[in-house]
């Protein structure tokens, strides 16, 4: 019995590993940030519940992680198709590598997003400051939007 594949057949389990790695780990990362930073507007909610919608900022930044994650997930399992092209142990690696890179990415801007988110909507409650924790969470969070971090910081403060 002939085999029809013409690559390596141990390589789609990297590169699955490498999806599942992204998908995991950024997860991880957001639900970290938006429980950390959660509670945060949660206690600041009590004193000041005036704030709480201006302070839901990391919440929602924390959430967007876990869809970078999917979003790479999909690219890469998209690319695993053996029967289409050969599919070598240097894709497999290649995609795990990026997997990895992405959810340790997110995982590690989640837990920077929820301490920070943490602190500053807890700081805010006391003195109203959203825009010096607001530029410290966007320039964590969206670490591939440079242009924003930019606007952001050179944004005049009236």
């Amino acid at each position: 019995m002939a085999s029809t594949f013409s690559g390596d057949e141990t390589a789609p389990f990297f590169g699955f590993l490498g999806a599942a790695a992204a998908l995991v780990f950024s997860c991880m990362g957001a639900a970290y940030g938006t429980a950390k930073s959660g509670v945060g507007v949660a206690s600041m909610g009590v004193m000041r519940p005036e704030l709480v919608m201006k302070s839901i900022v990391p919440v929602v930044m924390a959430g967007v992680l876990g869809i970078y994650g999917l979003i790479i997930a999909v690219i890469i399992s998209t690319g695993i198709n053996p029967k289409a092209k050969s599919y070598y142990l240097f894709d497999g690696y290649a995609h795990l590598s990026s997997g990895l890179a992405c959810g340790l990415a997110g995982l590690s801007a989640g837990m920077a997003i929820g301490i920070v988110g943490d602190a500053g909507v807890r700081a805010n409650a006391q003195i109203e400051l959203l825009l010096g924790y607001l530029r410290t969470t966007i320039c964590v969070g969206r670490k591939d939007d440079c242009i924003l971090r930019i606007i952001i910081v050179f944004y005049p403060l009236n």
